[in-house]
């Protein structure tokens, strides 16, 4: 196995570019000792988890939602920011699957964990797979607003989501990693999960 090494170069300055709503950009500049003094600019994310929620037919739900950045409706499993502090991601996690997905979970295991773009996001995210799926009820239900209100959600054979992956078909981060991941984990017989609070080596948080 070969694994990541977590550690920071030493950062001579710091400035904060861009405040945003949801994220911040930073300009740092970086000593890499013998390779010199660099600047960087990146975007400082607060993280995010995704749920990929499998019923007893082999089918996942996912939710196309329109992403202003790409100009395009991209289908994804459930997903959200980790911007509440010190909450647990299994639990925003869970949180997620109940507002765009109207979906609850009995279980729930670690799936993946990645970087989106290493060399310009701190973004990690960890995807999650739940199972034992129940319906909320029409009156527990959350009012969804903005890009999420009219968004689709529909069970999908995950057959058909990896051979829409093949085609490049679909190209968002977290339905290309989680139904390979998923695919994966279902043919180990399960073996490759790790429990829903399995440590994580998350990148710095906006919210650190």
């Amino acid at each position: 196995m070969i694994a990541d090494v977590p550690g920071a170069r030493p950062v001579r300055e710091s400035a904060l570019s861009f405040a945003g709503k949801v994220w911040d950009v930073r300009s740092d500049v970086v000593d890499l000792g013998e390779s010199g003094v660099v600047t960087r600019d990146y975007i400082h994310h607060t993280g995010a988890v995704a749920v990929m929620a499998l019923n007893e037919a082999g089918e996942v739900f996912l939710v196309r939602q329109y992403r202003h950045a790409v100009r395009a409706e991209t289908w994804e499993p459930p997903a959200g920011l980790l911007d509440v502090a010190a909450e647990p991601p299994v639990d925003a996690a869970a949180r997620e699957l109940y507002e765009e997905a109207d979906l609850r979970a009995g279980r729930w295991d670690t799936l993946v964990d990645f970087m989106t773009s290493p060399g310009g996001s701190s973004e990690g995210i960890r995807i999650f797979l739940a199972r034992d799926i129940t319906v909320v009820p029409d009156a527990e239900r959350h009012a969804r607003h903005e890009e999420e209100r009219d968004m689709e959600g529909r069970w999908v054979p995950l057959s058909d989501v990896l051979d829409s992956i093949w085609a490049g078909e679909v190209q968002s981060p977290t339905i290309v990693a989680g139904a390979l991941a998923l695919d994966a984990a279902r043919r180990s017989g399960w073996e490759l999960l790790r429990p829903a609070d399995a440590p994580w080596r998350r990148p710095p948080s906006l919210l650190d």
